[in-house]
């Protein structure tokens, strides 16, 4: 079943539960599918809906930073639940430890890289992780730390 099959799933089990919080998100990632359908002009493979729910994720994260700042818990809480619900049809995030020993293994293979060559560390540390998902940030924090250690 794909990714796009099991959300419609998921918003008709919602709409029978009457959970609204559920249903509401749901409606909103099946638009933002459907609207990258419409831009590509063909249907979306799983990898390119997994790519238009990364960056719902990464939306809501900044939504979730600048409701903190503006004193709206409330409206933060809703993005993060939304987070949790969109994250569950993502596979499994590459933790902290996993990050780490893929970029120390990328530098290993790169001999003796230098700060110069961050660029190319970064692209070949996301390109090993592949179909993984990977927080980039995170990545270019740990990478800036091994290079700098050296």
């Amino acid at each position: 079943m794909s990714l796009v099959e099991q959300i419609q799933k998921d918003i008709t089990a919602a709409m029978k539960a009457r959970a609204e919080q559920r249903l509401s998100t749901l409606r909103m990632v099946k638009t933002a599918l459907k609207n990258r359908e419409i831009d590509k002009m063909a249907p979306l493979d799983d990898k390119e809906s997994q790519a238009v729910l990364a960056t719902l994720i990464k939306q809501r994260k900044e939504s979730v930073d600048q409701f903190t700042k503006g004193g709206r818990q409330e409206m933060a809480d809703k993005e993060a639940a939304e987070i949790v619900l969109i994250e569950t049809y993502l596979p499994k995030a590459a933790g902290e430890a996993e990050i780490v020993a893929g970029v120390k293994a990328v530098i290993a293979e790169m001999g003796s890289p230098t700060m110069k060559d961050m660029g190319n560390v970064m692209k070949a540390t996301m390109a090993k992780f592949g179909g993984a998902r990977v927080d980039g940030k995170l990545v270019s924090e740990t990478v800036k730390r091994e290079l700098a250690g050296k």
